[in-house]
């Protein structure tokens, strides 16, 4: 072989020089299985966690519909509903940062985890915005919870309770994910070889449309209460 097709051989990018492949694993495939196999472990326990918190709240309302039905109308459904556009919206810009992480698009996939975590950082904004409505009218549970009728302020009290636990608890998986999201975004802007080893990326992707998917249940249980 020449010098020349040496030098030509040796230019040539080598996938196999962007896997990076722990200690533990023989090659880049095991790895990726590994990681597929502990996320869909994970969001197992995450559904069956989301799951009893969908029951409970199901079988409260269940109990208690006319007043469950009159304290949701003390909830923001246009709020509501800008939140579930900002989420599917998401929920397409991470698909799009997968896509180009698999096909090593650095640059269009900088761009879109980019917009996924903005729209995610929107969602966290717009719930701030609507909890600082139910505290200006007293309608956080606590010693300070006052509703306008008295005749089901228990009621409304205990559907408040469960609305700040259940959206709560969503967007605390939400700045989880931000947080996934920006350590994705760090890691495609510090390298400015396109990795093979894709997976982080697809398995940020996984929990993005898990915490999704998490409201698109919360929101017509909350918001839609049919008469």
């Amino acid at each position: 072989m020449s010098a020349v097709s040496r030098s030509s051989h040796l230019s040539q990018p080598s996938h196999v020089a962007f896997d990076e492949v722990s200690h533990q694993f023989e090659d880049i495939e095991q790895q990726r299985e590994a990681y597929v196999v502990g996320m869909w472990a994970f969001l197992v326990t995450e559904i069956m966690f989301f799951g009893a918190v969908f029951l409970i709240y199901t079988v409260y309302r269940t109990l208690n519909h006319a007043a469950f039905y009159e304290a949701h109308k003390q909830l923001d459904i246009g709020l509501g509903t800008l939140n579930t556009f900002i989420l599917l919206t998401s929920s397409l810009t991470m698909a799009l940062a997968v896509h180009w992480a698999q096909v090593r698009n650095r640059r269009a996939q900088i761009m879109a985890l980019t917009s996924t975590l903005g729209l995610a950082g929107a969602f966290i904004v717009v719930k701030a915005i609507e909890y600082s409505h139910k505290f200006a009218h007293h309608l956080f549970p606590g010693g300070n919870f006052v509703y306008p009728d008295a005749s089901i302020a228990d009621q409304a009290r205990l559907f408040f309770s469960l609305y700040f636990g259940a959206t709560g608890l969503h967007a605390l998986h939400v700045v989880v994910g931000m947080l996934v999201i920006g350590a994705m975004l760090t890691r495609a802007l510090r390298d400015r070889d396109a990795r093979a080893d894709y997976i982080p990326v697809e398995m940020t992707g996984l929990y993005w449309h898990f915490v999704d998917i998490v409201w698109i249940f919360l929101f017509p249980l909350l918001y839609l209460i049919p008469r």
